[in-house]
């Protein structure tokens, strides 16, 4: 299992992290919603979960709780600019599809019958 980070995204959570002034990492993970079924979502992590699993790029942390980590295995984060918005990119090998406006996603049928994980809420 892996989790890579571009050296835009390590430095956009180290930025994140001075500007907080606290914290260790930031916390990605999924949840039901959007019109495609998944979406990421993304926090300030104050400490180190037992069921997190930590990866760390360019001097950066991200965590990934045991639930997530299956639809999220094997992701490139980058940080990028597309036009006025400023976003975490995803490159994810377990995507099926994506809603129009690209907040959504949905995973191959594969990836959930392999893994036989529940959807975190």
């Amino acid at each position: 299992m892996a989790i890579t980070l571009t050296e835009n995204a390590a430095k956009q959570i180290q930025r994140q992290l001075a500007k907080r002034g606290k914290g260790i990492a930031l916390r990605i993970g999924i949840k039901k919603v959007g019109c495609t079924g998944l979406a990421h979502t993304f926090n300030i992590a104050d400490e180190i979960r037992a069921t997190d699993h930590s990866f760390e790029s360019h001097d950066a942390r991200v965590l990934i709780d045991a639930d997530s980590l299956p639809f999220l295995d094997g992701s490139r984060i980058d940080f990028v600019t597309e036009g006025l918005k400023q976003l975490f990119k995803f490159d994810n090998p377990n995507v099926d599809s994506e809603c129009g406006c690209g907040e959504s996603f949905n995973v191959k049928k594969t990836k959930l019958d392999v893994k036989n994980k529940k959807v975190p809420q």
